[in-house]
């Protein structure tokens, strides 16, 4: 499993490691990872929210933003966000803040089916304007979608999804209107690393800016 090519370096052939190490190391390496926050609602109209670590931006024009949903290890296999975006075509994606971070992982519980994360965590919530999953009423950004994709993983027992963002919500002293940027420093944007308790704050801002050319 491990060959050392180097002396300062090891190679580990994942097709030889045992589960879950590729999962624990691939988490760790690609880190920090954002948190999508989803909230979704159920054909009977009870609503969801739970965290997803696999996200990121994946187009700009239209702005599209995917997370990835694992399948459940125990019945039913299909977690409830997938069976809501799959019923609906729906949901809302929060940005998780240092003062969410608490509530955030209490969402992460596995609750029975038709439990609404929102009601056990005393989360409150308010209407969204272009889907029907609600809003989380104290999260400082939001975005409202609509799924376009629905891409199971080959090989995974994860399911990647895909939405056009609707609507953004932001907190006012946030937005830099100057630039139509949000301030991310000042947005305390809570990101994952590899360990199971392991996330961190944003860090120091640098800034780089790509030369116009290498000559």
């Amino acid at each position: 499993m491990v060959i050392s090519g180097t002396p300062d370096m090891l190679t580990l052939v994942t097709a030889e490691m045992e589960n879950p190490a590729p999962y624990h190391l691939l988490t760790s390496v690609v880190a920090p990872r954002p948190i999508a926050w989803v909230s979704t609602i159920s054909a009977a109209g009870v609503p969801n929210l739970a965290p997803y670590s696999f996200f990121n931006a994946v187009a700009g024009f239209p702005p599209t933003i995917m997370f990835s949903v694992a399948y459940r290890r125990s019945e039913p296999k299909e977690k409830d966000t997938l069976i809501n975006v799959k019923e609906i075509g729906e949901f809302v994606c929060h940005v998780v803040d240092e003062s969410l971070a608490e509530a955030m992982v209490k969402t992460a519980v596995d609750l029975p089916y038709g439990t609404s994360e929102f009601d056990a965590v005393g989360l409150k919530t308010v209407p969204a304007t272009e889907v029907r999953p609600p809003r989380l009423e104290a999260a400082s950004v939001a975005m409202e979608c609509r799924v376009t994709q629905i891409v199971p993983v080959v090989g995974a027992t994860n399911v990647m999804v895909l939405g056009e963002v609707l609507r953004f919500h932001i907190r006012k002293d946030l937005y830099r209107s100057d630039l139509g940027l949000v301030d991310t420093v000042q947005m305390q944007p809570v990101t994952r690393l590899g360990g199971p308790v392991e996330y961190t704050k944003i860090g120091e801002l640098i800034r780089l800016q790509t030369p116009k050319s290498l000559a």
